[in-house]
């Protein structure tokens, strides 16, 4: 599993970082994979409302977003998103990131395209404020119950401090290291003991990602599925994200994966190649298969049509002999 913390304070030390650090060590050591993003070091720019997201599914800004946000957004199994209250709800600085979430708000709900792991993807909310209002954190629940609906995650669940101000407050907190322990046990829990899945290609850019988003449609509460290229290429190709999407499926900002980050600390149970793949691993016990699949010609367009039902049925079978 990938957890995804955003950040969202543009204090570098500041509590709400203490707070999202320990959720993250806490996810690393239970097995996930994280990244945490420093919103506020990032070039995120604010919604521009130029309505091509709308119309074309795709924002014209050229800056972290387009380049990796979206990226990170739809390759998370969780994402943690934490703030300081301003104003009754979150930075700026993350509010910006949010509002650029749009993009996948209209893929979804105005192009109908689906997110492979919209079933299964979660979302969490961190925050600290510090006064004791009743109503302290209620927009903040709003925008983050939102948000999280635009990234095809479901809610589920915060943890919220008031009377946090100074500078380490956050650390002497009496409960936090329980709170954060059982929060993330509870967080984590349906993604734990999953079965190990991996597709791997030479440049992981077209089937073994098709093949991904299939098995996480078809088995993603079961299966932890990844996928990677041994050299892999800089994008998905095209005439592959074209088939997917003639099939109502999304996997437009995916990249291809280098093999080791996918695989460190994570052994697969069952592996899958297509074609001639140099330079794999020995995964010694796990389940092998070759699929002789090609991929057609880029304007082949019924070809891919038939490589994308061909694998479609393989990787059901296949999942449904790890259930």
């Amino acid at each position: 599993m990938f957890v995804l913390g955003l950040q969202g304070s543009p204090r570098k030390k500041g509590n709400s970082a203490f707070l999202l650090s320990a959720v993250m060590q806490e996810a690393k050591r239970l097995g996930a994979r994280t990244e945490t993003v420093e919103v506020d070091r990032e070039n995120i720019l604010p919604c521009k409302e130029y309505v091509v997201c709308e119309k074309k599914g795709f924002c014209p800004i050229d800056d972290y977003m387009k380049h990796r946000g979206y990226t990170l957004l739809r390759r998370a199994d969780v994402i943690v998103a934490a703030s300081p209250i301003f104003f009754y709800n979150c930075t700026a600085q993350l509010k910006a990131l949010i509002d650029r979430s749009q993009t996948l708000w209209a893929r979804r709900y105005r192009l109908k395209l689906a997110d492979p792991k919209a079933k299964t993807r979660r979302g969490f909310a961190l925050s600290v404020a510090a006064t004791h209002g009743k109503q302290l954190f209620e927009g903040l629940h709003l925008t983050m119950q939102y948000f999280f609906d635009a990234a095809s995650a479901r809610y589920h669940g915060s943890l919220t401090y008031r009377g946090i101000e100074k500078a380490g407050d956050m650390a002497k907190h009496p409960t936090v290291h329980e709170d954060v322990a059982d929060a993330v046990q509870d967080l984590l829990s349906p993604f734990l003991d999953r079965r190990r899945l991996l597709f791997v290609t030479e440049q992981g850019a077209a089937r073994s990602q098709m093949a991904s988003a299939f098995a996480q449609i078809h088995a993603g509460a079961h299966c932890d599925v990844r996928c990677a290229g041994i050299r892999p290429a800089e994008k998905i190709l095209p005439a592959a994200v074209g088939a997917m999407r003639q099939r109502g499926i999304d996997i437009e900002f995916l990249r291809p994966e280098p093999l080791s980050p996918v695989t460190e600390g994570w052994t697969p149970e069952a592996v899958v190649t297509f074609g001639a793949v140099d330079g794999l691993p020995d995964f010694r016990d796990a389940r092998t298969e070759a699929w002789n699949l090609a991929c057609p010609g880029s304007e082949d367009i019924q070809g891919w049509r038939d490589l994308t039902e061909e694998i479609k049925q393989r990787v059901q079978k296949l999942t449904d002999g790890l259930a």
